[in-house]
């Protein structure tokens, strides 16, 4: 992240954003740890989807409430550069720092380097057994 809160995205995913029609971007938290950067019809989609989730309509609104809090509707810059908010910096410990990026589900994943860290350790923990049950339940 830059001094003036922006991401500069790999070739690969500026590529992935340019295929959408709408340009704009939603930039994120739903978790208050990792941010996400959503084309604006995928988090239309999103936010519809939490919008109709009976199951648990709390979990719901606790994850609407944090994308509304942290979020802002923004563009992709001709550097493929996209802005974070300074809200959303502060939250998520990005400030000044390296971050590391990985797409999930149609959008980008935004960690601090201390996430990664964490989800590096969880990630690592049974890596086969993981493998295994994704196998036997259709990945391929």
């Amino acid at each position: 992240m830059d001094d003036r809160g922006r991401v500069k995205l790999p070739v690969a995913f500026k590529e992935y954003l340019e295929k959408f029609e709408d340009k704009r971007l939603f930039v994120t938290s739903l978790d208050r740890r990792i941010g996400q950067v959503y084309p604006i019809v995928l988090w239309k989609q999103t936010k519809k989807f939490l919008e109709n989730f009976s199951q648990d309509p709390e979990a719901a609104e606790n994850l609407a409430f944090n994308a509304a809090d942290l979020g802002a509707e923004t563009e992709m810059d001709a550097q493929a550069r996209v802005l974070f908010s300074p809200e959303l910096r502060r939250e998520l410990g990005l400030e000044d720092q390296p971050v590391h990026l990985y797409a999930f589900g149609g959008h980008i994943e935004v960690l601090s380097q201390a996430v990664y860290e964490e989800r590096k350790r969880a990630a690592t923990v049974k890596p086969v057994a993981d493998f295994t049950k994704l196998r036997q339940a259709g990945m391929k």
